[in-house]
């Protein structure tokens, strides 16, 4: 019954692609999207920032889904219908991790916070508030995904504010 279920879900989300017959390429979105991720959740962030590409993000899944184009057809191999799958995905993936970012209120690992830096300019972390590791569960459509933690306990190194000066 699982493997019913799943194919007619994957059945469902093909003839979705098929049947919205838009304006804009499958490309056109991809290329938007990695904007949108590269101006607002790239190697320096902030919290506005991350606010503007949630929404322009949100905005760019509900186009998607009302204006993509997907050549060719759902009966044959067809790379277009292949990469609006993967762009579906992207953009909620571009989301999740707009989200993520705008959870974790501190600059950390090669991601620099722009509301969390020193007094000369270097990078501040905040271990006492983000010692964990996220996980994020899908929460269904249009919904809140729900966030899971697991704290990190380090026995054998001191976490340590760094300093590139």
């Amino acid at each position: 019954p699982a493997v019913l279920e799943a194919r007619a879900e994957v059945e469902a989300r093909i003839q979705q692609f098929m049947s919205v017959d838009g304006t804009r390429s499958v490309e056109s979105f991809h290329r938007e999207l990695g904007h949108i991720m590269w101006e607002y959740c790239g190697m320096e962030r902030s919290k506005e920032g991350l606010i503007k590409a949630i929404g322009l993000i949100r905005d760019l899944k509900k186009e998607f889904w009302s204006n993509v184009k997907v050549l060719g057809s759902a009966e044959s191999l067809n790379q277009d219908l292949e990469k609006a799958g993967r762009v579906a995905d992207f953009i909620e993936l571009g989301e999740l991790m707009c989200i993520d970012a705008l959870n974790r209120r501190e600059s950390c690992g090669g991601h620099f916070r722009g509301e969390s830096q020193t007094e000369d300019g270097e990078a501040l972390r905040h271990d006492d508030e983000y010692a964990y590791v996220a996980a994020w569960e899908w929460a269904g459509e249009d919904s809140i995904p729900v966030l899971h933690k697991e704290d990190l306990v380090y026995t054998a190194i001191e976490m340590k504010q760094r300093s590139y000066k």
